[in-house]
């Protein structure tokens, strides 16, 4: 008698395990996992160098220390077009952020000029190449902010004074 039930247990156990399939998961997170090690170590340093002040989960506009990632990226791809001159403007910036070189203007105005930081420029390439090459995560509200402020072409955003 025991001994049936421990088959029919392992049974169970064995049909349960074998039906299993991966969840999809949506955003960065589930690209990074999917990705080589590399990006997963890029995206894990995106998380913990940028959003903090870059924050993709921010409630609005008003409540935001810096623009989120999204909008820098939409910016320097506006600007740098091939992956080797985009993750060369970011890294640049990021090492040595002065308002006299800064692209996003509007931003610098807004949040002031990002504060110098104490980044390992290894890891920056890494970021940025991350950055260039994935689709990142937007706050709710970016898209209609993106379209009521910077669509009107040449306008705020664009690096003009």
């Amino acid at each position: 008698m025991k001994y049936s039930i421990y088959l029919i247990l392992m049974a169970l156990l064995f049909l349960s395990c074998a039906d299993k399939k991966d969840t999809p998961q949506e955003g960065a997170e589930a690209q990074s996992k999917n990705m080589s090690p590399e990006y997963s170590e890029a995206y894990q340093l995106l998380k913990n160098q940028c959003y903090a002040c870059h924050s993709p989960i921010s409630s609005s506009h008003d409540v935001i220390i810096a623009p989120p990632m999204a909008a820098v990226k939409l910016r320097y791809s506006r600007s740098y077009t091939t992956k080797e001159e985009f993750v060369e403007a970011m890294v640049s910036w990021a090492m040595n952020p002065n308002k006299e070189k800064a692209l996003m203007r509007g931003a610098v105005d807004r949040f002031q000029q990002m504060p110098k930081q104490a980044f390992v420029e290894e890891d920056l390439r890494k970021i940025a190449a991350y950055v260039y090459e994935n689709e990142l995560e937007e706050p709710e509200w970016f898209a209609a902010h993106e379209k009521e402020m910077h669509a009107k072409g040449g306008g705020m955003g664009q690096g003009m004074p």
